[in-house]
């Protein structure tokens, strides 16, 4: 139904995803097992590459709406592959430094930040609208499919062949990611053309007035930055607590994340019937509830088998709820933007999410110092509860919406 092109689109996502997730902790491990540094260094390549590629990405959303997408995409994935595979090559030769991870830390954010803003206007020209949820359904499968793969893989690879091993890997994912993209036929539209006369500084912020201007996209802008920054803020709490406080071997750690992902799976599979039965704001709210009813009760876990098997209950009902939600919710921010402003919006959309995740982690960790481990982690469950509130509540006029029935729903969303 979607097409030949899609399905090249769909490959090139596939490979460059499960790249990524095999290489999730790869820059840690090879930080502390390769280079011996602490743990504030190792914390400091995560937070320090995002902000950096944030705050870098900031002017790039007009040149990004300016070029042709899919030839960005495919630079981007080049970019990736070029500094991604300088790691393995210092490793060999004995000259990698910390430095050096820094650096392709932020190169690699800044790539993937580029390819996200001309992939969500590329999507949006090359997917008719009425098909759109369906792609966006079938990308959110690969993700959980990914997740729940990728990292023990790669703690598996890593454990045979050295913590340069995954680098390699998703540094050639991305190479196959550019090959699949430039396997798709259909001709590209032109981009839009700049205006004349209109500043620079007018072009860098029109991705923050395009979210401000629409209720229902600042809306879910709020709601999914909060929503994202205070989930994975608390994950390296839960990671200490787990490893730590409670003595749950890696093993266990691992099963415990990884096997809810399934749920992920699940819930972009049924997304699409439940928006066709229930219709879009109904499904929307439901589960962007659902998704925020978990993490308080994280805090209060305990020892043994019975808390494990909580721990990936709870996982399980936070990821299955994302897995039907995000599709929706990636749908709806297409349909709402115009498309020569695609790639600014969601240029803007997603440093943002860097910078509020960089920014709550580094809170959170000094949360969990003065207040421990199970309050910060409570405070956040209760603050993602309250996050709720930013969804897209108020019923709009039927004629803004379209959707004063589920079957105009399914229309609408796709």
């Amino acid at each position: 139904m979607l097409g030949r092109d899609f399905a090249w689109l769909w490959r090139a996502y596939a490979v460059s995803s499960l790249g990524t997730w095999l290489a999730l902790d790869a820059f840690p491990l090879i930080a502390v097992l390769a280079l011996h540094v602490g743990p504030a260094r190792v914390s400091m390549i995560a937070a320090a590459g995002g902000t950096a590629a944030a705050l870098l990405a900031v002017p790039l959303g007009p040149w990004i709406e300016f070029q042709y997408k899919r030839r960005l995409m495919v630079r981007a994935d080049l970019v990736r592959f070029a500094v991604l595979a300088t790691v393995p090559a210092a490793y060999a030769s004995g000259v990698l430094t910390y430095a050096h991870l820094l650096v392709v830390a932020v190169v690699v954010a800044l790539a993937d930040i580029v390819f996200r803003g001309a992939s969500g206007a590329h999507l949006k020209e090359l997917v008719p609208q009425r098909h759109l949820m369906e792609a966006n359904g079938r990308f959110e499968t690969v993700q959980w499919m990914s997740t729940a793969v990728g990292p023990p893989a790669g703690g598996a690879l890593i454990g045979v062949l050295g913590p340069v091993v995954t680098v390699l890997l998703d540094a050639v994912s991305y190479v196959l990611s550019a090959v699949g993209i430039t396997r798709i036929a259909a001709p590209e539209a032109e981009p839009p053309v700049r205006t004349a006369g209109a500043s620079r500084w007018a072009e860098i912020g029109e991705g923050w007035r395009v979210i401000a201007a629409e209720r229902e996209l600042r809306l879910l802008f709020a709601n999914s930055v909060l929503t994202g920054a205070l989930i994975m803020a608390t994950a390296p709490l839960l990671t200490y607590l787990m490893l730590h406080d409670l003595g749950f071997s890696p093993l266990e750690y691992g099963l415990a994340f990884g096997a809810p992902c399934l749920g992920g799976i699940a819930g972009a599979r049924v997304s699409r019937p439940l928006v066709r039965r229930f219709g879009r704001r109904t499904v929307m709210l439901v589960f962007g509830v659902g998704r925020a009813l978990w993490l308080v009760g994280l805090a209060f876990v305990g020892t043994g088998l019975g808390a494990l098997l909580l721990v990936m209950a709870m996982e399980l009902g936070i990821i299955t709820c994302m897995g039907v939600f995000n599709p929706i919710y990636a749908t709806r921010r297409l349909e709402l933007v115009e498309a020569g402003k695609v790639a600014r919006m969601v240029t803007a959309w997603t440093v943002g999410s860097r910078t509020a995740i960089a920014v709550l982690t580094a809170v959170w960790g000094v949360l969990g110092g003065l207040v421990g481990v199970r309050a910060a982690i409570a405070v956040a469950g209760v603050l993602l509860i309250g996050a709720c509130a930013f969804l897209p509540w108020r019923r709009e006029p039927s004629g803004v919406t379209g959707e004063a029935s589920p079957e105009a729903g399914v229309r609408a969303a796709g």
